[in-house]
């Protein structure tokens, strides 16, 4: 078992309220976690924050739930980095710009690794949303939700969820489907429901959430919209899953599946069975943790070998975009004495950045 140290590039107590689901896969396989403490300024430098480790770290890691500002110097520093990247769908120009600092981006959707590889990263790793071990103990219990669903309602990115639950309430026996749940209050509602239909957001309809990790894993009979990006990881619609392509056929797809036992339950033990060995935290850790031990300390980051301007411009785009504006300024005059045009480019982010603060 490797016994090794990685840097988290945040803190702690910034983590999600569900926690850093890799947290726990990388400690079982024996990687000491060290996090920025608090009371650290947050302008500090990778150096400094590298003198904070009680020994030095295999691995430095951007997760992208934190607001400490990314820190100068990562590459220059002799240590591999990674980042996060969760909704790659989203800005994925900009992220593919961003994540050029960085060794290996990791990729939390997948069939995107081909854009990043195309634009000229030679190292993204695509590590989708997946199940938290253990979760999930087994035992069947009482299936007496017809349809289960957990999730968010509220913003403009639900409007798909909307309009379809509330049909799916009027027409099956279901949760509490519209307020929020605990973890442990979603490990009992998917464990007592027979269909569990996922609904993704409207601006990106096939994400596979780990919402649909925990429905397979609760051996629920999972239900999405098609396309899905569960294909694209090797899980089969009608084996592992079932799919439907307009809300009109959501009704009689799961009416059809609660009136044939037979045929749900053995997709949704197929689907369970798919998930607990190929798709937890634990084997996405594991495939990370592979491709370091191939690499061997290599240091593929292509902004390692740009001119210093070139990779202070991509550090005030990074923090324009992610909200620590003064450290987006007090890059600017240092890019302006290498590059006319990158302080051209460098004060647009800026402004464009006070202007959505603004609106």
């Amino acid at each position: 078992m490797i016994q090794t140290t990685f840097l988290m590039l945040s803190r702690r107590t910034e983590s999600p309220w569900f926690g850093w689901p890799y947290e726990a896969a990388f400690e079982r396989a024996g990687i000491d976690l060290f996090y920025i403490p608090e009371g650290i300024p947050a302008d500090s430098d990778i150096d400094a924050l590298l003198a904070l480790c009680p020994q030095r770290p295999s691995l430095i890691i951007r997760p992208e739930c934190t607001r400490f500002p990314l820190p100068p110097g990562l590459t220059r520093v002799d240590i591999p980095t990674a980042a996060e990247n969760e909704d790659v769908y989203a800005y994925t120009g900009r992220r593919i710009s961003w994540s050029m600092l960085f060794d290996y981006p990791l990729l939390y959707h997948a069939g995107f690794a081909e854009q990043f590889r195309a634009a000229g990263h030679p190292r993204p790793i695509e590590m989708p949303q997946a199940l938290k071990q253990g979760l999930f103990p087994g035992g069947e219990k009482g299936r007496e939700f017809e349809v289960g669903w957990i999730g968010q309602m509220e913003g403009p990115l639900y409007s798909i969820r909307r309009i379809i639950l509330p049909e799916l309430a009027r027409q099956f026996v279901m949760n509490d489907w519209q307020r929020r749940h605990t973890q442990a209050e979603m490990v009992e509602v998917y464990s007592r429901s027979k269909v569990v239909v996922n609904v993704g957001r409207d601006d990106y309809p096939q994400d596979a959430n780990r919402r649909v990790f925990e429905a397979m894993g609760a051996g629920a009979m999972l239900l999405v919209h098609l396309p899905t990006e569960l294909t694209e990881m090797g899980l089969v619609e009608g084996v592992h899953f079932v799919g439907y392509r307009d809300a009109a056929d959501l009704v009689p797809c799961v009416r059809k599946y609660l009136q044939n036992e037979t045929a749900r339950r053995a997709i949704a033990e197929a689907g369970r069975a798919e998930v607990l060995r190929n798709h937890t935290y634990d084997a996405r850790a594991n495939k990370l943790l592979q491709a370091l031990r191939r690499d061997s300390g290599r240091l593929w980051a292509p902004a390692r070998n740009w001119p210093e301007h070139r990779v202070r411009l991509t550090y005030l785009d990074y923090y324009a975009a992610n909200g620590p504006l003064n450290s987006a300024q007090r890059e600017w005059p240092r890019v302006a004495r290498q590059s006319m045009s990158g302080a051209v480019r460098g004060a647009a982010l800026i402004a464009g950045a006070w202007s959505r603060r603004w609106r």
